[in-house]
């Protein structure tokens, strides 16, 4: 079975709060926990608010998984560290960007971890998530 690891940054709405279908409960969790029933895929949750835990979590994990999803999230997107930490390992990385259609091409213009990636998906809630796991499977 393959391994996919998802690796999640803080999410924050245009009031600086968590995004309620995220995070202050288990939803994305419970929501993993549903699609790996159905499909044939370990999926790995590594959750960080700080951007040097998602480089530390990068160089961690970045030689064992068959793919990386990563939501760099709200103050990470335009990184140079991570785009540096994601050119340092093997495992292809996808990134997953939860947004609305207004903000995509100014979110893609502005991220630097865009370029090292294999691909970018943008779309809303947890089936941008979705489509970076299946990626991965087809």
């Amino acid at each position: 079975m393959k391994k996919i690891a998802i690796i999640n940054g803080p999410n924050l709405n245009l009031l600086g709060k968590r995004e309620p279908e995220l995070y202050g409960n288990k939803k994305i969790e419970e929501h993993l926990l549903i699609l790996k029933k159905s499909i044939k895929a370990n999926i790995f949750l590594y959750q960080s608010n700080y951007e040097c835990e998602i480089i530390d979590i990068l160089h961690y994990i970045g030689f064992e998984y068959h793919g990386i999803i990563i939501n760099p999230g709200a103050y990470t997107h335009t990184s140079l560290a991570i785009a540096d930490a994601i050119k340092s390992i093997s495992t292809p990385v996808i990134e997953v960007h939860i947004t609305n259609i207004f903000c995509r091409e100014k979110i893609r213009n502005k991220s630097l971890i865009t370029e090292v990636c294999k691909g970018s998906i943008f779309g809303l809630g947890l089936k941008s998530y979705d489509l970076g796991i299946f990626s991965f499977l087809y």
